[in-house]
């Protein structure tokens, strides 16, 4: 069995078109996939001692979402080591990342492994991998073949690396920001619309300098845009400052910030430096902005225009240069209207405002984050496999998160101790039974259900009712609105793509 020329010229060819790069890399691994006829193949990018998958075909699609952890994956380490082809024997020891991760074949474990690592310049940047059920599938292709592949993807990814970097560079960021590695515990997982607009505005107003307030409900990851924007920033390798403005009692919120000389009130034993001071010339993020008092505002608006500001108990001033990010999930706007909050304060705050979308309108990065989590819990609790069946993921893609991410995480990080309590064996499945969710509150009153519809809610399994449900309530709603789909998704705090999807996904278009 040999290689197509042809078809490797069709994928060069392709891959210099005007696709996205998500787009080119899916191609890419399609392709390859159907040139070497195999269940599974994965383009993977390294970091920081991590692999990324950029795109994946024929594999569970939270795989999307995961992060490998080299020392958590013999095989992939031993990619990353090899700096050439690596066939892995049918009866390999070392355990694979992709095993129980192919779809409909979730109890077979992969026999036929091959892992194809890409470098630039001798310098790791990535990986190919390509597996299959069947020993001996890749045996018809010599490592030379092969390498011809690895040249083709270490080519395609390494110009999609150099035009990153030259997008950073005409931010006009400083050389250490540039080169910054994004820790894998920060990372903004997502591939939404939603999620490609925000990164986009992180990247506009990283290099600014401006004061940003960051607004969203509470658990969408408004620290990870703060952690995002310094990261990006002039400021990167200095200090990052956090203070929970609501975590604060208000006598000792002014100390915090500003600090305070020993002998000021009691207890103030020995000088104590404020969290300004801690930050500066760097970034100081203030969360929960809102819940600081009228007059801590004030002094606050204070350091904000002149630089200034005294620890409590000292007379003298002291100069800082801070920037400052603040987040909130309170509207501040009506805040100020009704008097509980200054307007001054507001404007300096929000020269670049940002909002965080709620997870219910990414339905679509639902299954990235949940493969984020998984792959975090089956490292932490020593789970030698962990994975999501097809149910599993339509129960997570048709819940509305009230909690956004945060809540997510903590309903899969059950999920995995369950599983594991109920059946500690080596490779789990989480299941639909093993996701508990609080039960939803009832829907707009145009969307509701005739009184007896519900009956045949009971008469099946609750994931079948719960879909039988979501149906009628589309269908309802886009009745009440003459069939548009924009006022529909509206109406059921939806984006109208979004709704879209779920609407394919229940059988309604």
């Amino acid at each position: 069995m040999t290689l197509s020329v042809d078809l490797l010229a069709t994928i060069a060819l392709e891959l210099q078109n005007s696709l996205s790069q998500h787009d080119r890399f899916q191609r890419l691994v399609n392709s390859l996939r159907q040139l070497l006829r195999c269940d599974a193949s994965a383009l993977l990018r390294y970091e920081a001692s991590h692999f990324h998958p950029l795109a994946t075909s024929g594999l569970a699609s939270d795989v999307a979402g995961r992060r490998f952890k080299l020392a958590d994956h013999p095989r992939l380490e031993a990619i990353a080591r090899a700096g050439d082809v690596v066939r892995f024997p049918a009866d390999s020891e070392l355990p694979d990342p992709f095993d129980c991760l192919i779809p409909h074949h979730d109890k077979l474990k992969v026999h036929a492994c091959i892992g194809l690592p890409l470098f630039a310049q001798h310098e790791l940047i990535g990986a190919l991998t390509f597996d299959d059920l069947v020993p001996g599938k890749f045996d018809g292709f010599s490592d030379e073949e092969l390498r011809l592949i690895s040249a083709l993807a270490s080519a395609a990814l390494s110009n999609a690396l150099l035009l990153s970097r030259l997008e950073r560079q005409s931010l006009t960021l400083p050389e250490n920001a540039r080169q910054a590695a994004s820790p894998v515990t920060s990372e903004m997982i997502g591939r939404s619309a939603a999620m490609q607009q925000l990164k986009k505005e992180i990247a506009i107003v990283a290099g600014s300098g401006l004061n940003v307030l960051i607004t969203g409900e509470t658990g969408v990851g408004k620290e990870l845009v703060a952690q995002g924007i310094h990261r990006l920033s002039p400021q990167a390798n200095k200090a990052l400052v956090y203070l929970n403005c609501a975590a604060l009692p208000e006598n000792v919120a002014e100390s915090e910030l500003f600090g305070h000389v020993k002998g000021a009130f009691t207890g103030a034993i020995h000088h104590r430096v404020g969290k300004f001071e801690m930050a500066d010339n760097g970034t100081l993020f203030l969360d929960e902005i809102g819940e600081l008092s009228l007059s801590l505002q004030a002094k606050l608006l204070r350091v904000l225009q002149y630089g200034d500001l005294q620890r409590v108990g000292d007379d003298s001033s002291r100069r800082v240069n801070v920037r400052v990010l603040a987040a909130t999930n309170r509207c501040l706007k009506q805040a100020v209207e009704q008097g509980g909050f200054r307007a001054d304060l507001f404007h300096r705050l929000s020269v670049f405002p940002m909002h965080v979308p709620p997870l219910r309108q990414r339905v679509d990065d639902i299954v990235l984050l949940a493969g984020f989590f998984i792959e975090q819990a089956r490292v932490r609790l020593g789970i030698k496999q962990l994975a999501l069946n097809a149910d599993a993921i339509a129960k997570l893609e048709g819940y509305s998160w009230p909690g956004n991410i945060r809540e997510l995480e903590h309903t899969l990080y059950r999920a995995a101790v369950m599983v594991r309590a109920a059946y500690p064996q080596s490779a789990l499945f989480i299941t639909p039974s093993f996701i508990n969710l609080p039960e939803e509150p009832p829907g707009p009153p145009q969307a509701s259900a005739p009184r007896d519809a519900g009956h045949e809610e009971l008469q099946g399994d609750l994931q079948a009712a719960t879909r039988g449900f979501q149906r009628r309530v589309i269908s309802a709603t886009l009745a009440a609105h003459q069939g548009n789909w924009s006022a529909s998704a509206r109406t059921l705090g939806l984006d109208t793509a979004n709704l879209h999807r779920l609407a394919k996904r229940l059988g309604l278009k």
